[in-house]
């Protein structure tokens, strides 16, 4: 292959990376030497199944690809054998199964990543990666609205029972009272 053919597909892999970086909403930067290709494979389509593309490329095609995407200070963390996984929707996803992956294998490790344009380190991905679920969220969410409208309605029911016991009583003591009447006449 002439200079030039590689020269212009190394261009192409660095505007295509480009280009995803720019859409998404996230993505994390790993070192992932000491995986299986078993384990690998698992990883990648767990990733893909979440939305999440993930790839491996050389270190200078990714700088290149980050300056491209504004991200230029990622390249700092590019040492050793990279992979980039970027989520175009969900900027938790790829963080949370790559954590995952990090945590059971010693070897592969979380290097970097990115938010809505702001660099994290590895520390700010982690904290990234053990944000609940949108869905876990909403649930916490409803469960705060909902909770004090339960005590509320709890409340008013033992109202509404104590009420009604004493209705009872009061009734009791109207016939008694009513018997004593005419018997004190």
């Amino acid at each position: 292959m002439s200079s030039k053919k590689i020269l212009e597909a190394k261009q192409a892999i660095v505007e295509d990376l480009s280009g995803k970086l720019s859409e998404a909403v996230a993505g994390v930067i790993v070192n992932y030497q000491g995986i299986s290709v078993e384990k690998d494979t698992a990883l990648r389509a767990k990733l893909r199944a979440a939305g999440v593309e993930y790839s491996v490329k050389k270190n200078t095609l990714i700088g290149r690809a980050c300056d491209n995407a504004n991200l230029g200070d990622l390249k700092q963390y590019l040492e050793g054998m990279s992979a980039i996984a970027v989520s175009k929707e969900d900027p938790v996803a790829a963080a949370k199964i790559l954590k995952e992956y990090a945590d059971s294998i010693e070897t592969f490790e979380i290097k970097a990543g990115f938010v809505d344009g702001e660099i994290l380190d590895k520390d700010g991905v982690i904290a990234l990666a053990e944000i609940p679920s949108k869905e876990g969220l909403i649930a916490k969410l409803l469960g705060s609205i909902q909770s004090p409208l339960y005590n509320l309605a709890y409340g008013l029911q033992a109202i509404i029972d104590k009420s009604g016991e004493e209705v009872p009583a009061a009734e009791e003591a109207a016939p008694a009272a009513e018997e004593a009447a005419p018997a004190a006449e």
